[in-house]
């Protein structure tokens, strides 16, 4: 029954849309972001030099991703008052609308300096590869570690 409904509504959707949009055999749902909703997002990766929203909170996440980039940003030890975290959980409104914010379509999602970096796959990547460090480096949230002078051998 539910199938037969779908396959209608469809079909109905197929004779009013322009026919490049099912050309390519894709259906893309649309939901524009609200002007509030979007300066609401600005303001909040502007205010702290990293910004996460997540499944649940630090303490306790909701989700293996959000997890693991909390333990991600916990090794290069970035200081509490550098960061600041948001539980998509608790409003709905900021859980679609950070996706669409960020066209990226998965949470958690990480800021650097008001700057989108991405989900826990790619913030994974980068710290694997360093370029975490770095950045975070690079945009004063964790100070750079110096490397040792080396010492003459004395021979």
């Amino acid at each position: 029954m539910f199938r037969t409904s779908l396959t209608s509504s469809l079909r109905l959707l197929r004779r009013n849309a322009a026919p490049s949009t099912f050309a390519k055999g894709q259906l893309t749902a649309y939901r524009y972001i609200t002007q509030e909703a979007r300066a609401q997002i600005q303001k909040a990766i502007e205010e702290k030099p990293v910004v996460l929203f997540m499944k649940g909170t630090p303490d306790a996440p909701q989700c293996g991703f959000s997890r693991a980039v909390v333990q991600i940003l916990d090794m290069y030890e970035v200081p509490p008052e550098k960061m600041q975290t948001y539980n998509v959980l608790a409003d709905a409104e900021l859980r679609s609308s950070i996706k669409e914010f960020s066209e990226w379509p998965t949470i958690p999602q990480v800021y650097v300096d008001g700057e989108f970096i991405g989900g826990c796959d790619i913030l994974l990547g980068m710290h694997q590869s360093g370029e975490l460090e770095t950045l975070l480096e690079s945009k004063n949230v964790i100070p750079k570690v110096e490397e040792p002078a080396s010492t003459p051998s004395s021979s």
